[in-house]
C-alpha cells in the first residue's frame, strides 16, 4: 500500500525526534564505533588526487566527519535531527547542513563521494528510487557513493521509536542499479564472524 505524503511526514518526524530525546546518548554509545573498514572502502574507489569533497549522509553527531577531515579531505555533514547537527558542527568544525532525507536539497555534480553509514534504511521503499536518485545527481561523474545498511527480509516498518526498511542483498543491487549505480564491491560486518552474526550489510557504488 502506498504510503501517503502525512504517513511519509510523521515517519520522518517521529524517526527524528526518537533521536533528538536521545542525542547525548547515542552519542556516547557510538563515539568509539569503528568504521575505519567502511571509510577505507569509499575512499579506495574514488578517482583523483585529495583533498576530496565528502558528503557524510546522516553523519550524526560528526564522528565520522572528524575522520574524513583529518585525512585531509572536505567533509561536509547532512542530518535532519537538529540536535546531531549541532554536535556535528562543533565538534568537527565542519560545515554540516540540516536537513529531511525525505526533501532534500543537494548542489549537482558537487561531490566525490558520499559517505552513508547506517542512514539509507531510514528511507521507505517507496521513496527510495527517488532519494538515490537525488544523492547521484549531487555527486560528480564517476563519483563513489558508500551505504551500510541492517540486512534484513526486505520488509520494512515502525521498530522502537524508528522506521526503518531492512533490504537483503539482491533487492539492495536492484534498486542501485535501478538507479544509475555499478557495484564495486560489498562485505558483510563485523568482520571475521560467521554470517548469522553480521547484522549489517556494507556496499560500494560508482555513479554510471
Amino acid at each position: 500500500m502506498k504510503l501517503t505524503p502525512n504517513e511519509l511526514h510523521d515517519i520522518s518526524s517521529i524517526t527524528l525526534e526518537h533521536y533528538q530525546l536521545r542525542a547525548d546518548a547515542f552519542r556516547e554509545g557510538t563515539r568509539d564505533h569503528d568504521v575505519s573498514q567502511n571509510i577505507d572502502a569509499l575512499l579506495r574507489h574514488i578517482h583523483g588526487a585529495p583533498p576530496l569533497r565528502i558528503l557524510d549522509f546522516g553523519c550524526g553527531p560528526g564522528r565520522d566527519l572528524k575522520t574524513l577531515s583529518a585525512l585531509g579531505h572536505e567533509a561536509v555533514g547532512l542530518d535532519g535531527c537538529a540536535s546531531f547537527v549541532a554536535m556535528a558542527r562543533a565538534d568537527s568544525g565542519c560545515e554540516v547542513w540540516l536537513q529531511d532525507f525525505l526533501e532534500l536539497a543537494l548542489p549537482d555534480g558537487y561531490f566525490d563521494g558520499i559517505f552513508a553509514n547506517a542512514s539509507l534504511f531510514h528511507i521507505p521503499r517507496q521513496e527510495l528510487p527517488r532519494v538515490l536518485g537525488e544523492l547521484r545527481a549531487t555527486l560528480k561523474a564517476g563519483g563513489v557513493l558508500f551505504s551500510s545498511n541492517p540486512r534484513g527480509d526486505n520488509s520494512e516498518g515502525w521498530n522502537s521509536g524508528r522506521y526503518g526498511a531492512f533490504h537483503d542483498l539482491q533487492n539492495w543491487r536492484r534498486l542501485l542499479a535501478d538507479a544509475g549505480f555499478v557495484e564495486l564491491e560489498h562485505y558483510y560486518r563485523p568482520a571475521g564472524l560467521p554470517r548469522e552474526q553480521q547484522p549489517w550489510l556494507a556496499s560500494v557504488w560508482r555513479r554510471t
